[in-house]
């Protein structure tokens, strides 16, 4: 599991996390909810390392994220951010690729080859997979930075915001695909803007709002009409399909 303890981060002087203490299940898909600016993506980014933990502490099975060596680190935790700059010319094939890269070092063996093909067929990007990365749409790139993600084979999946630029078709077989990975004993931590595929897919929601956890357990205790209502300043409705809560948001 991952445990957050007093976890807190500002820029400049507005504070964006406070005072943070948290468990993250493990072998779980914990979907990160709430409105914009609610520290969603920056929670994410501390744990991952991609922003300084300014103070707490946070651990991953135990060791401390701070002090585990990035090498270490990257074997056991990938996470994709919104931000994804490509400063070289890629296929997609090769940006896959460098999923491996904290197992092979740059020494490719026939089961990296074969872990990144079978990265590419679960994003359906074979058929694209030596187009130039510039070359494709919004969402066949964000495809291909998942598929880079799932190529690492990280015991923990960090995905901020991944259904971004993504057609129904794609979303759903994007979640459909992390459920999978669960049920081989990954864990998933995701940032979801849509409450619907949060519902439907996760096992575990942590709410936020203003920097702080405002409600946290599974689907069912967390997408109800009064919470959500709190969470987003507005009125809605939840109904059930298939035991799922459905959140009527839109109308």
């Amino acid at each position: 599991m991952i445990t957050l303890q007093n976890v807190s981060h500002a820029i400049g002087t507005t504070p964006i996390l406070r005072d943070l203490t948290l468990t993250i299940p493990k072998g779980k898909i914990t979907a990160l909810i709430g409105p914009n600016g609610a520290g969603k993506s920056t929670l994410l980014s501390v744990i991952g390392r991609l922003a300084d933990l300014q103070s707490g502490q946070i651990l991953i099975e135990g060791d401390d994220v701070a002090r585990t060596d990035s090498r270490t680190l990257a074997r056991r935790m990938a996470i994709l951010s919104q931000s994804n700059p490509l400063h070289s010319r890629l296929r997609v094939h090769e940006l896959v690729a460098f999923g491996r890269w904290p197992h092979h070092q740059g020494r490719a063996t026939a089961q990296d080859h074969a872990i990144v093909s079978q990265a590419l067929e679960a994003l359906d990007l074979a058929p694209l997979s030596n187009r130039f990365i510039e070359e494709l749409s919004g969402g066949q790139r964000q495809r291909a930075f998942i598929a880079m993600s799932f190529a690492q084979q990280a015991d923990w999946l960090l995905l901020d915001e991944p259904l971004a630029a993504l057609d129904m078709a794609h979303a759903r077989g994007v979640m459909a695909h992390l459920a999978l990975l669960r049920d081989l004993g990954r864990s998933i931590v995701v940032v979801l803007h849509d409450i619907n595929h949060a519902a439907a897919w996760s096992d575990h929601i942590v709410a936020m709002k203003a920097g702080e956890i405002a409600a946290q357990g599974t689907p069912a205790e967390v997408c109800t009409a009064h919470a959500l209502g709190q969470i987003y300043d507005m009125d809605l409705r939840v109904t059930e399909i298939d035991g799922k809560p459905l959140v009527l948001h839109h109308l």
